[in-house]
């Protein structure tokens, strides 16, 4: 798999911050992305199997007369961390007319990062990070998360976001997590959407009534407060260097302010989600035409799929919600942490992002973002412009910027550095590199590599190095030359620079 700053000949640069891709499909296709940042040609093969969904589109069509809205893939925008993801590449912004298509979102629905500003500055914590990287671990991997949730509590998260988990109230006597529950956790809260309605939650009632609480009782699972896997973190950082000071001071971020940031997602109920929605496109799909060669199956805007498309956007918002209350609850983890070696903590939301959702606007178009986050102009709500949170790879700097609303770039903006080599490969990287980076850096995993009793596993060992090394920072491109490219495309303007103190990995 190839990655070069050298343009693959497939794409035609129109100017320095974008390049297109011409297709047989007639498809608008532009990537915002400068000369440093490389374009890795699988994900250019990926992206023009994707194309082809527009045949797929013409195909339905012409087997469903009578829509109202002709069914076409739009436009399709991709961000300076595109790189090749399980059938549609990371970074991916498609908007389709007259039609949705669950695959353009994927498995790990709402896929999102919280940033918290906290009260405590560097100086406060950082002679206690061995202290801290104890107490985190205990809290992420030996049980001290301690979230009980009532059936009250699943429902709430599950139907309406946020706002149903907190009306349930904090279950009496609560420890760990919950314990860091303020009474301003919403109050004045800016986040892309607090909730997403649904009228049910059926579809998860396993979950609601997970661990013997069917009767009413509170109960513990490992699913709610888990970091996942790959890419996902919970991440101990502090402002390092201000861009924009008025809207620094807005966000609550003064340099040496000390800041948490949290990538994950809806974990296994995304997955769940995902697979209700192929199973009711596959149920659509109209009997006696081939289904397409790249497997992507879209679902129409017609009355005939109505209750079909309804069941897959319940599962869809429920998975959503409890992505949200997930990234709620690591949030109030890192607080617990901080608080147990640095006294009494507050925290702010700066901003609540998702990367993975679709959203449907009234003329019939929908816009799907894989990989990618909401970057809109000032509003009431935004008024230095929505918060755009770019994180680098482990150990880099991550970006806050305020977006600018670009209609050219569909209002999005890229959600991290993105991979510039594949996993695979990144797992047969150099030793020395590896030990060079946990010199100088502190990952805490549920593997505590310092423990002599673990040390002398070599299995066990080699192991977990070749899972540091698909994250590792070699593995993602440099995300300083990304973070130009949205600005110099006129997508976002950078805040603030956040340099990290540790990461805590799944």
């Amino acid at each position: 798999m190839s990655t070069t700053k050298r343009p693959d000949p497939r794409l035609i640069r129109t100017d320095d911050s974008w390049l297109t891709l011409p297709n047989p499909h007639g498809v608008p296709v532009e990537l915002c992305a400068g000369p440093d940042v490389p374009i890795e040609s699988a994900a250019v093969d990926e992206l023009l199997t994707v194309l082809e969904t527009e045949q797929t589109l013409r195909t339905l069509a012409a087997a469903t007369p009578g829509l109202d809205v002709e069914p076409r893939i739009d436009r399709v925008v991709c961000t300076p961390d595109f790189h090749k993801g399980a059938g549609i590449p990371i970074g991916t912004v498609l908007r389709t007319a007259g039609a949705l298509i669950p695959q353009a979102v994927g498995n790990d629905i709402n896929c999102g990062m919280r940033v918290e500003a906290t009260s405590l500055t560097v100086e406060q914590v950082r002679p206690h990070l061995d202290r801290l990287e104890g107490h985190l671990r205990h809290l992420f991997f030996e049980g001290g998360r301690r979230i009980g949730l009532t059936p009250a509590h699943r429902e709430g998260l599950l139907r309406e976001g946020l706002p149903g988990l907190l009306d349930a109230g904090v279950p009496t006597g609560s420890q760990g997590a919950w314990a860091q529950v303020t009474a301003a956790d919403l109050d004045g809260a800016v986040l892309h959407a607090a909730g997403h309605p649904a009228a049910s939650a059926e579809g998860f009632r396993d979950w609601i009534t997970s661990g013997g609480a069917g009767g009413g009782g509170t109960s513990y699972d490992s699913i709610i407060g888990s970091v996942g896997g790959g890419n996902h973190f919970a991440e101990l950082q502090y402002v390092s260097r201000v861009h924009d000071g008025a809207a620094a001071y807005a966000w609550g971020l003064v340099p040496g302010r000390v800041v948490t940031m949290v990538h994950t997602g809806s974990l296994s109920l995304g997955h769940q989600a995902n697979a209700t929605g192929q199973d009711q496109a596959r149920a659509l799909w109209p009997k006696g035409v081939p289904a397409p060669r790249n497997r992507i199956l879209p679902m129409l805007l017609d009355e005939a799929g109505a209750a079909r498309r309804e069941k897959y956007l319940t599962a869809f918002a429920n998975a959503a919600n409890f992505a949200i209350g997930n990234r709620f609850f690591l949030a109030l983890m890192m607080r617990a942490g901080l608080a147990a070696v640095a006294g009494e903590v507050d925290a702010r939301l700066v901003y609540e992002s998702p990367h993975n959702l679709l959203w449907p606007a009234g003329d019939g178009t929908v816009v799907h973002r894989k990989g990618a986050t909401p970057a809109g102009p000032p509003d009431a709500a935004t008024p230095f412009g929505e918060p755009v949170i770019v994180p680098g790879s482990m150990g880099a700097p991550s970006h806050l910027l305020r977006g600018l609303g670009n209609a050219r770039a569909l209002h999005s903006a890229c959600h991290g550095a993105g991979r510039s080599v594949p996993r695979g490969s990144a797992a047969r990287g150099s030793d020395a590199e590896l030990d060079a980076f946990l010199e100088e850096f502190r990952v805490v995993t549920p593997l505590n590599h310092r423990d002599p009793a673990v040390a002398g596993r070599r299995d066990i060992i080699e192991a977990w190095r070749r899972d540091l090394k698909q994250e590792a920072p070699w593995a993602y491109k440099e995300v300083g030359a990304v973070v130009q490219s949205l600005e110099s495309a006129g997508v976002a303007m950078p805040v603030a620079e956040l340099r990290p103190l540790l990461t805590v990995k799944g």
